[in-house]
């Protein structure tokens, strides 16, 4: 991996800026308009690591009034998702293929995610699965929330 990654090279330049973490999670959302649903920032990236939150505002609630369980799905293949595309050698491209997903606790409050790899991402001649794994926290710390999401890389035709 080089400084060559687009993604990572942006995020350095706009987060310099005044709302560069807001401007910069905005222009994610655009990118992957679904996203826009949780609001979230994106609040530390780098090769490797992804870090985002969210607000607890009601339109992420379920019936009971704490965050809903798909809300946390979207803000962990949010993540997940950045943190490849940053980590991504030149020539490759990625996919989600899946994700398996456990509700550890009631989510109450702003949630804080954080994506990682569990295996090295290397350059390939073939493709080859990338498991993410992918935490959220809520204001305590605690683990409310954890997430494996494959992500399927391959060479770019």
């Amino acid at each position: 991996m080089t400084d060559a990654n687009r993604l990572l090279t942006l995020y350095r330049k706009i987060t310099r800026w005044p709302l560069g973490h807001w401007l910069f999670s905005r222009a994610v959302c655009v990118k992957a308009p679904y996203f826009g649903s949780i609001a979230p920032r994106i609040v530390r990236l780098e090769h490797g690591r992804c870090e985002a939150v969210i607000r607890d505002r009601r339109a992420v609630h379920n019936h009971i009034g704490s965050v809903h369980a798909i809300a946390l799905c979207n803000l962990a293949e949010l993540t997940a998702g950045v943190m490849t595309d940053a980590s991504l050698p030149a020539g490759m491209r990625w996919i989600p293929k899946g994700m398996t997903v456990s509700y550890l606790k009631r989510a109450k409050g702003r949630m804080h995610a954080v994506a990682t790899p569990m295996i090295a991402v290397v350059v390939a001649e073939s493709g080859y699965e990338l498991p993410v794994n992918v935490d959220v926290l809520d204001p305590a710390g605690d683990r409310v929330f954890h997430a494996e999401i494959r992500m399927w890389l391959s060479p770019k035709r």
